[in-house]
């Protein structure tokens, strides 16, 4: 099994969980963060450093966020690798506690985006 990053990130992109893992399993985007299911080595060490409880084993995601799991999947595949702790995005804090942000989701590589998108 792997662990998963789920809606609740979409908009916060905190970064505590990638300081943790050993594995170097994160990939960044420009407003998200997903796990490559292929580097996660079921450490568990991501879980308990996300301040947002956004991220879950695999075979526990919420029923409303299954999409995620081939989302972080997906998505791995096109990110860059992140390995160290960044700033959250600057708007975080208002973003954190929303529900329903999909629509919010930008999925274009971080190195592409425009300077203005860059967090």
């Amino acid at each position: 099994m792997t662990f998963v990053v789920t809606e609740s990130c979409i908009r916060c992109k905190h970064t505590e969980c990638v300081d943790v893992c050993p594995a170097d399993a994160f990939r960044e985007g420009p407003n998200f963060i997903v796990i490559a299911p292929h580097y996660c080595i079921d450490c568990a060490l991501c879980v308990t450093e996300c301040p947002i409880h956004s991220i879950f084993e695999e075979s526990d995601v919420p029923e409303d966020q299954v999409r995620f799991i081939t989302l972080n999947a997906a998505l791995a595949e096109i990110w860059p690798p992140i390995s160290c702790k960044k700033a959250a995005l600057a708007d975080a804090s208002q973003w954190a506690r929303v529900k329903d942000k999909f629509d919010q989701l930008s999925m274009m590589p971080a190195d592409m985006a425009r300077p203005a998108d860059r967090h």
